[in-house]
C-alpha cells in the first residue's frame, strides 16, 4: 500500500482545520442568536416591568369627613331616595375645604377637588348606607387620590425626577402639606383586580375582563375539546383512507395556519348575522375561539394516538374487545397526556388572541364585571389594547400590568402543558 504523500497529507490537515473552523462558526452563531433572543425578551421583560410595577399600588388620601345631615340634605335616613339623590360631593368638598382652609376663589377651589378621585363620593354613600349611625357624625376615611396627584406622588423618589404631569405648583404644596402631615400613602391596589373598565384611571381595572375571558374560555374548551378529540379518533381509527379524507386532513392542516381574524370574520357572518347571537358576549367569543382552536386540539391528538403503539390494539383485540371498546379503553387513556398538552396550548392561544374578538365586537367599553355567558363583557387583551390607545399617561402603567398579568396567565398554562406530558407520557 502507498503511504500519502507529505503534500497529501498537508491537504488533509488543511481541509480538517477549516472545516473545524466552519463548525465552530456556526456554534457560535447559534450561541450568539440565543443570546441575542434572551437579551430581547429580557428587555421587553423589564421594559414592561419598569411601566407596569406601580399599577399594583394605589394613593390614598386620608379625609376627616363629616356626615351632616344639612350638608348631605338627608331629613330622613331611612329613606331611599333621599339617601340615592343625597349630596356626597359637598361632604367630599367640605372636607378638602377644612383641610385646606386657605383656599380661595373659584380656580383655587377646582384645583382643590381634583386631588381625590370623584369615587370618593360613592365610597362616602357605600360606608353611610352601610351604618346610618354615621349620620350627623365625623370619621377619617382614606379615599382615592386623582390619576394625576396618583401618577406625581409615585415619581417623587424616581430616579428621572418628580413628573409633574397636569399637577400645578399649588397643588404640589397641597401633596407636600399631605406627606408631612402622614395623610398621604400607597396601598396595595386590590380594586385593580376587581373592578371593570373606567374611564378613570384611577378607578380603573381588569376584574371584568378576567371574568370574561374565563367565560369565554370556559365555552371554548367546553366545546372544542369533546369535538376535536371526537374528529381526531375517528379520522385516525375510523376513517376510510379516500380521498374524502385526505382532503379534510389537508383542510384541517390549512385552518391551522389561517389568520386569526379570518375566524372573526367566519363568527360575525354566521354566528352573527345568521344565528344572531348577541354580540361583546362570552358566548359569542367562545364560539369563535373554539372554530379557531379546532384545528391545533385534531392535530394534536391525532399524534398523541398515533403515539400509541399498535401493539396496544392488537393486544385489545385479541382479548375479545371490539374496536370501539379498544379506542374508549386503551387508545385514548394512553394518549390523554398529549391531548392535554395540545388543548392546554390552544387554550393559551385563544386567551391571548385579539382580532377576531375585535370582529364580533369585544371592544365595547364595559364597566360591569359579567355575571355569565350572556352578559356584556371584554377579554383580557381587548383591554388591553383599548388602554394602549387612551391619552392618560397613569394609563400607561395599567396598560403593562394588564400585559404582566396576562404574561403570567400564559407562562402558567405553558408550563402547566409541559408539566403534565412529563407527568402523564409514558415511554414505549
Amino acid at each position: 500500500m502507498n503511504k500519502p504523500s507529505h503534500a497529501s497529507t498537508e491537504r488533509i490537515r488543511k481541509t480538517l482545520a477549516k472545516r473545524y473552523r466552519t463548525e465552530k462558526r456556526f456554534r457560535l452563531y447559534g450561541v450568539m442568536a440565543i443570546l441575542f433572543g434572551v437579551l430581547c425578551v429580557a428587555t421587553l421583560f423589564v421594559d414592561i416591568i419598569g411601566k407596569g410595577h406601580g399599577a399594583f399600588r394605589q394613593t390614598y388620601i386620608q379625609l376627616s369627613v363629616d356626615y351632616g345631615s344639612d350638608t348631605l340634605g338627608i331629613s330622613d335616613i331611612n329613606d331611599a331616595q333621599q339617601l340615592a339623590l343625597a349630596n356626597f360631593s359637598g361632604v367630599v368638598k367640605q372636607s378638602l375645604r377644612t383641610r385646606f382652609n386657605d383656599v380661595s376663589g373659584r380656580s383655587e377651589k377646582r384645583q382643590l377637588y381634583r386631588l381625590v378621585s370623584n369615587s370618593a363620593e360613592y365610597q362616602l354613600a357605600d360606608r353611610l348606607k352601610a351604618d346610618h349611625n354615621l349620620l350627623n357624625q365625623s370619621e377619617k376615611v382614606w379615599v382615592l387620590a386623582d390619576d394625576d396627584v396618583d401618577t406625581y406622588f409615585k415619581s417623587l423618589n424616581s430616579a428621572d425626577g418628580a413628573f409633574v404631569g397636569r399637577t400645578n405648583d399649588k397643588q404640589q404644596e397641597w401633596i407636600q402639606s399631605l406627606i408631612e402631615a402622614g395623610q398621604i400613602e400607597l396601598r396595595f391596589n386590590t380594586q385593580f383586580f376587581t373592578s371593570g373598565d373606567s374611564r378613570e384611571p384611577e378607578q380603573a381595572g381588569i376584574g371584568g375582563a378576567i371574568v370574561g375571558s374565563l367565560f369565554t374560555l370556559f365555552i371554548t374548551l367546553a366545546l372544542s375539546f369533546p369535538i376535536g378529540v371526537a374528529a381526531a379518533v375517528y379520522l385516525e381509527e375510523f376513517a376510510p383512507k379516500n380521498r374524502l379524507t385526505d382532503f379534510i386532513e389537508v383542510n384541517i392542516n390549512n385552518l391551522a395556519a389561517v389568520p386569526s381574524i379570518i375566524f372573526g370574520l367566519l363568527g360575525l357572518a354566521i354566528f352573527i348575522n345568521f344565528f344572531h347571537v348577541p354580540r361583546s358576549v362570552p358566548l359569542i367569543g367562545g364560539l369563535v375561539l373554539a372554530v379557531m382552536t379546532l384545528p391545533t386540539i385534531i392535530i394534536s391528538s391525532r399524534a398523541a394516538i398515533k403515539a400509541v403503539p399498535p401493539s396496544i390494539r392488537e393486544a385489545g383485540i385479541g382479548i375479545g374487545a371490539s374496536p370501539m371498546q379498544v379506542v374508549l379503553h386503551h387508545v385514548l387513556p394512553l394518549a390523554l397526556p398529549g391531548m392535554l398538552t395540545g388543548t392546554i396550548i390552544g387554550m393559551a392561544q385563544a386567551l391571548g388572541e385579539t382580532a377576531p374578538l375585535l370582529m364580533i365586537g369585544m371592544v365595547a367599553f364595559i364597566v360591569d364585571v359579567p355575571g355569565g355567558i350572556t352578559d356584556p363583557a371584554t377579554v383580557l387583551p381587548v383591554q388591553i389594547f383599548l388602554w394602549a390607545d387612551s391619552p392618560e399617561r397613569a394609563f400607561v402603567e395599567k396598560t403593562s400590568a394588564a400585559i404582566m398579568v396576562l404574561l403570567a396567565f400564559l407562562i402558567t398554562m405553558n408550563t402547566a402543558a409541559v408539566v403534565l406530558r412529563k407527568r402523564l407520557e409514558r415511554r414505549w
